[in-house]
């Protein structure tokens, strides 16, 4: 029988754990408590002073500034953050909440769990690569497109919590955020390194695939040199941009097939610093993936040019092209984690149902400039859809364009922040913005807006109230007034031909 110690943290609360080790990871042992709703990680090595001193302020200062807020306990489920430090028996540890139960595999791998994942956590890297998710995922785990667009969102809001606050996470990868693909859920882990610039230095460089190409290329100089580039918000920047990347198409947006260098180290080097290059690149296509080097389990996902970034929509793709054209040699350019979340959420908003049943990915970006079609699967679009482009008031009277599109399907809901451009869906929703206040829905091959809480909502043509009740016909032209309040909006509707 395991015998459950007892200790304090440094601040004086009670913490116990059971003296058995149920995981490893690079630096720490890690133990349960007695109820299973914490875990408290020892470092094996002694600590210098100054992480020590990181520690109790991630787990006290940084701590309190994030969930203290307004919206703060909104992060209890998008981050897993220390909440205090322990000393015991000579050794530090880091005291955190347990993983949520939908951040652990529920189905093994496939072929009898070869792997033996059932059970372990859902670590980023098995998501992130048309490879594995062929491969090794059974079905059920996958997910769908727009669940990785909800994932993104998440990681791309904490990161810009994180960097609102004045910290660096230093070490963003697959490996420090779990995701669910099959609930939409995300949540960044390990963040007991965090950087503090000018206060706590970056214990690691990062994790391949992730590190920006300033760091790499600067790694063979000294910790001190004023030329060496080490971890910071700007490299925590490239990190995000390459995990959307990867979770929206699942490849690496610098590994293509050109060769730097003979030996594979200096290959490397190169490759993912001083000549890192788009595989997408518009202009250079030395570096494309070339079709005939693929494998079955890459496909469709690694041919570019059947899934190119360009169907991410209009919002995505233009920060793609920052982060990996512009963006990897100028840091400064790179997207802010604020510009991710914004576009990741307005594309969301542009996501079509696919009409094949068996289409894996289920959702895609509606594209109307051309013969729509879902781009993972070829089924094109069959039927009439409206598009409601949304514009805003900023004086009595006037509107102008928000660079904002509404989809509509069945069942497709209207929420606050359609409604008011002052209104964005996150952390700071009130429960009652959460609610939606209208829907769409099709009948006898005629679409119409549901208004369920709009005391506002007027056909604008002919100047006619739609009660809370009532509901509109969408025809194309049709100007619905949302909302008489500042920032209130105008939804010109636009009927979309498929083929």
């Amino acid at each position: 029988m395991s015998r459950i110690i007892k200790a304090k943290t440094l601040d004086g609360q009670p913490v116990e754990f059971v003296d058995e080790i149920i995981g490893q990871g690079g630096m720490k042992d890690v133990y349960f408590s007695p109820d299973r709703s914490y875990v408290v990680g020892f470092f094996r090595d002694k600590q210098p002073a100054h992480n020590r001193d990181r520690l109790i302020t991630i787990a006290g200062t940084f701590r309190e500034r994030i969930y203290n807020q307004t919206g703060g306990d909104y992060w209890k489920n998008v981050y897993c953050w220390p909440t205090g430090v322990v000393e015991h028996e000579g050794r530090l540890g880091v005291v955190t909440p347990t993983y949520l139960k939908h951040f652990f595999f529920e189905h093994g791998s496939v072929r009898n769990d070869f792997l033996g994942i059932k059970g372990k956590e859902k670590e980023g890297k098995w998501f992130a690569s048309a490879s594995n998710q062929n491969r090794f995922l059974d079905p059920r785990e996958r997910g769908d497109w727009r669940n990785y667009l909800r994932i993104c969102i998440l990681i791309a809001r904490a990161i810009r919590r994180m960097h609102a606050a004045g910290l660096a996470h230093s070490d963003l990868s697959y490996k420090n955020v779990l995701v669910d693909p099959v609930g939409g859920n995300a949540s960044v882990i390990d963040i007991d390194g965090l950087v503090v610039p000018g206060k706590f230095p970056p214990d690691v460089v990062g994790t391949p695939d992730f590190i920006a190409p300033e760091v790499v290329s600067t790694s063979h100089l000294a910790k001190d040199d004023a030329g060496r580039k080490l971890p910071s918000i700007q490299t925590d920047r490239h990190a995000l941009s390459v995990l959307i990347y990867m979770y929206l198409l699942y490849r690496h947006p610098l590994r293509g097939d050109k060769v730097h260098d003979p030996d594979p180290q200096r290959d490397e080097l190169l490759g993912m610093g001083e000549r890192a290059l788009f595989v997408e690149h518009p202009t250079d296509a030395s570096n494309r993936i070339r079709p005939e080097n693929l494998r079955p389990q890459d496909l469709p996902w690694k041919d570019t040019a059947k899934i190119p970034y360009t169907c991410t929509g209009p919002y995505l793709s233009p920060l793609f092209q920052r982060a990996f054209i512009t963006g990897l040699a100028a840091p400064m350019d790179r997207p802010t984690a604020d510009d991710w979340e914004a576009a990741l959420v307005r594309t969301v908003d542009l996501l079509q149902p696919c009409q094949n049943p068996s289409c894996v990915q289920k959702w895609y970006v509606f594209d109307n400039s051309h013969r729509p079609s879902c781009p993972f699967c070829g089924r094109p679009y069959h039927g009439r859809l409206p598009v409601l482009n949304l514009y805003s008031s900023r004086k009595e009277g006037q509107f102008r364009p928000d660079n904002h599109r509404l989809m509509v399907y069945s069942n497709q809901s209207l929420f606050a922040w359609h409604v008011n451009r002052n209104v964005f869906p996150n952390e700071r929703l009130t429960d009652d913005q959460k609610r939606r206040v209208g829907y769409f829905v099709q009948h006898q091959g005629a679409w119409y807006l549901v208004n369920e809480r709009l005391p506002d909502l007027t056909d604008v043509g002919t100047k006619t109230p739609i009660p809370p009740g009532g509901k509109v016909e969408l025809t194309d032209g049709r100007q619905l007034l949302f909302s008489r309040e500042d920032g209130g909006r105008l939804a010109v509707v636009q009927i979309a031909e498929g083929h």
